[in-house]
């Protein structure tokens, strides 16, 4: 039997893909989160095999808490179920760990296959991602030291260590002011820091931020 927890914030949705899955004589679904704090509740109590993970939640999205049951020692295994199948997001989630990555314009049936292959432990893409990932090992990248940032905010981490102001950080990556400033508050939050300065010491002790300007 592979248990199972679900973290969707449409109702609608987590409850089609809950009765989808229950239908699966081999799965077992433990619980349905619809925020991100509640997802890492029930993979903490339950310890599920599989986690199904939406990437944009309240409280802690799919990419966070990937990274931070990672962290707790946990060996469920996650596959994100999203809308979004943009490259930063799906490098994101191989950083922080994922197994799988699948989008929600698949059938039932590719989840459920999905969601036994991620048990098993092999890693799965669905159509129009899996492209993107034989590009990215293609690549030799170096890991990043926070996994769940996407691309674009380990760069503007990696100018606020360095001391770059937003407006500066704007200039260089061409970007508006409100732009820079939504990708730090994002970073404060996934780095779960109070504020900038508690960001750049964490970013300065990770080895960013080693050139001033």
């Amino acid at each position: 039997m592979i248990t199972l927890i679900l973290a969707d914030d449409h109702p609608v949705f987590a409850s089609g893909l809950r009765a989808v899955m229950e239908a699966e004589d081999d799965l077992e679904v433990r619980g349905v989160a619809a925020t991100g704090e509640e997802a890492l509740r029930l993979a903490l109590e339950h310890r599920p095999d599989v986690a199904v993970l939406d990437v944009t939640m309240p409280a802690g999205d799919g990419l966070t808490v990937t990274a931070r049951m990672r962290g707790a020692g946990l060996a469920t295994r996650v596959l994100i179920l999203t809308m979004d199948g943009g490259d930063e997001n799906v490098l994101a989630a191989l950083r922080a760990g994922a197994y799988g990555y699948v989008l929600k314009g698949a059938d039932g049936e590719a989840i459920v296959a999905a969601v036994r292959a991620v048990a098993r432990g092999e890693a799965v893409f669905g159509a129009g991602v899996a492209g993107r990932m034989l590009a990215h090992f293609a690549r030799s990248a170096a890991a990043a030291p926070f996994p769940q940032l996407t691309e674009r905010e380990q760069q503007v981490l990696e100018l606020v260590a360095r001391g770059l102001d937003n407006g500066t950080i704007a200039r260089r990556l061409g970007v508006s002011g409100k732009t820079v400033r939504n990708h730090v508050s994002s970073v404060l939050t996934k780095l779960q820091v109070s504020d900038r300065s508690a960001a750049i010491v964490r970013a300065r002790e990770a080895g960013l931020g080693g050139a001033t300007e």
